[in-house]
């Protein structure tokens, strides 16, 4: 098939682009920075177009001739909430137009499970209940999911938790202390998380996307089994090696350290990670979804067990100088 992906060069968009080259299609990416793709290997099979969610003209080459796109692009960190706004809804906005106007077959969009917020241990949440996103970032994306689903197109909107693997730089942190030996955690490290492998996700992506049962559907995309935020460390700390001591930290703690740095960050003019718009997702007590709907409608699901994507993801960081 012929295929546009947004965000290509991007942790989770250079996983399903190697998925889609795999596979035989066509594929083009949207790129800010083309030696990105140098880096990730792509060779000449993959067409590149140099731009961002707000070029115009960029977006209709990409769109034009594609039978599906892929919208994974997006801004997790932000200096407000009018600039997640200004990526995360405009910039679907902007995308959305252009693969209507090209008569695009099918748009993918890669949401989050922060649209829908978060839940109780031992309950994970399936796609019918309402979303109660509870963040700037859950708030900016729920807005470009109802701007998806305005769309007369077939779209299919897929919302991962927390992925990881080769390439990310979000989880790295947590390698890197780890591998040090002390890892301070967000609570008392019972938070229960979902969790997927970039690789598992990009073929949840594919098979969203080539499945007649999943038009005009929400779905997420997760390995079935949870795990607390202290287990993970204790598996991170497993796939490199060592036995890292889990420093708890207190509600209260957590609160006045992520306003501390989201201040002294504002007044630097940059954006963080550590906000105090962050502090009720990191002290939520679950943040966990079922996958039960996509596998019914597509026959996918999760093959990379935590332990072994875990350790693939030591020796990629490793390989790279990363860790």
């Amino acid at each position: 098939m012929n295929v546009f992906v947004t965000g290509g060069t991007g942790f989770v968009g250079a996983h399903l682009v190697k998925a889609l080259r795999a596979r035989g299609d066509a594929v083009a990416a949207l790129v800010r920075r083309p030696a990105l793709a140098a880096e990730l290997g792509w060779g000449s099979d993959v067409r590149l177009v140099s731009g961002d969610l707000d070029h115009e003209a960029a977006l209709r080459e990409g769109c034009t001739g594609a039978e599906l796109v892929f919208h994974v692009a997006g801004k997790i960190v932000a200096r407000s909430p009018a600039e997640f706004m200004a990526t995360n809804r405009d910039g679907t906005a902007n995308v959305l137009e252009a693969a209507r106007d090209a008569g695009v077959r099918r748009f993918v969009h890669i949401s989050s499970l922060a649209v829908a917020g978060p839940t109780t241990p031992g309950y994970p949440i399936a796609e019918e209940r309402p979303p109660a996103p509870i963040t700037d970032y859950g708030r900016s994306k729920l807005a470009a999911e109802l701007l998806v689903r305005a769309m007369p197109m077939e779209w299919t909107i897929v919302r991962p938790p927390v992925v990881y693997g080769e390439w990310d730089r979000g989880t790295l942190t947590v390698f890197r202390l780890a591998q040090r030996g002390v890892v301070p955690v967000f609570g008392d490290g019972s938070q229960e998380l979902s969790v997927i492998h970039a690789e598992d996700l990009a073929r949840a992506l594919i098979a969203a996307a080539v499945t007649e049962a999943t038009a005009r559907r929400v779905y997420f995309a997760t390995h079935p089994v949870p795990i607390t935020s202290r287990d993970f460390v204790r598996r991170v700390g497993d796939a490199v090696g060592t036995h890292p001591r889990i420093i708890p930290m207190p509600p209260f703690v957590v609160r006045g350290v992520l306003w501390a740095t989201g201040t002294l960050a504002h007044l630097a003019g940059r954006a963080t990670l550590l906000s105090a718009d962050k502090g009720n997702e990191y002290l939520a007590p679950a943040w966990t979804c079922r996958g039960d709907a996509l596998t019914r409608d597509t026959g996918w699901h999760a093959e990379i067990e935590l332990e072994t994507g875990l350790r693939r993801a030591a020796n990629w960081y490793r390989e790279v100088g990363w860790l």
